[in-house]
């Protein structure tokens, strides 16, 4: 009767410290497989995490002109594109060529311009605090940034129109094809930025702002030192509009602008989808 061979103990021994080795080894290397995918999904999830930043440049004029009429910022134009931009996540930065405090437009401020973004303005002490306090024109740069925006009102006719570190932001945005957003009279500040040919960045350029007979419709055609409408079509930009104080956004390139407060939602979402 034959009887099954036996291993000897040493060659057990060593097959399963070799079964042992290899365990070992398909776990390592399975883990750090599921690891490395582990890091590389976290590094996108940060990334994509990355909250984008706009920059807001608003007027420190409150007079029109020479005149005893007080402007400034329509608040409107200011409160929705802050607060949609602010729920998703935008970081936002408030600047002014004099810095300080920001002033409004009395007319915005009235019960019959009132928003659901201007109400919600109202009860924030944290953004008063903030236009209270912004910084200066010469403060920021444009490569910190990912868009900006130019609410409108009739106070930036007397300022940003011809202040000159206004104009290098925009030519810096414009030129480095990130977006630059504004509305009704907000594209005034567009008046002497030029493109990188020399030539006004809107030209050439689907545009829209505050029109000739909405300006004369409030009796401040003869105030104001110019007319937006012409302003932007002398400037070759390809002007377009529609009924008064109607919503009307045009989009071209990197360039978003509004005709009026009605539009300031669509130039909002344009803005907001141009970050996306």
């Amino acid at each position: 009767m034959a009887f099954p061979k036996r291993d000897h103990p040493k060659n057990l021994q060593m097959r399963n410290l070799f079964k042992y080795t290899l365990a070992v080894f398909l776990f390592s290397a399975l883990w750090s497989c599921q690891s490395g995918k582990s890091t590389k999904n976290s590094e996108k999830e940060t990334i994509a995490a990355k909250a984008k930043s706009v920059l807001f440049v608003l007027s420190s004029n409150d007079q029109m002109g020479d005149t005893d009429k007080k402007t400034g910022v329509w608040l409107e134009e200011f409160a929705t594109p802050y607060y949609l931009l602010k729920d998703n996540n935008i970081n936002i930065t408030i600047v002014s060529p004099k810095g300080g405090q920001i002033p409004f437009d009395p007319g915005s401020l009235a019960e019959g311009a009132a928003t659901e973004a201007t109400k919600r303005y109202e009860q924030d002490a944290e953004l008063k605090k903030l236009l209270a306090n912004t910084g200066t024109l010469t403060s920021v740069k444009a490569g910190d940034f990912d868009a900006v925006f130019y609410p409108g009102g009739h106070g930036l006719l007397w300022d940003l129109t011809t202040d000159k570190n206004s104009i290098a932001l925009l030519e810096d945005f414009f030129n480095a094809g990130k977006p630059v957003a504004s509305v009704c009279h907000g594209p005034a500040a567009f008046a002497n930025a030029k493109a990188k040919n020399g030539q006004p960045i809107v030209s050439g350029k689907k545009v829209t702002g505050f029109s000739n007979t909405e300006e004369e419709a409030i009796q401040l055609t003869g105030t104001v030192p110019f007319l937006l409408e012409n302003k932007l079509k002398e400037n070759g930009g390809q002007y377009s509009r529609t009924d008064d104080w109607k919503s009307y956004a045009q989009v071209d390139g990197n360039l978003i602008t509004g005709q009026n407060p009605t539009s300031t939602p669509a130039v909002a979402e344009a803005l907001l989808k141009a970050l996306k």
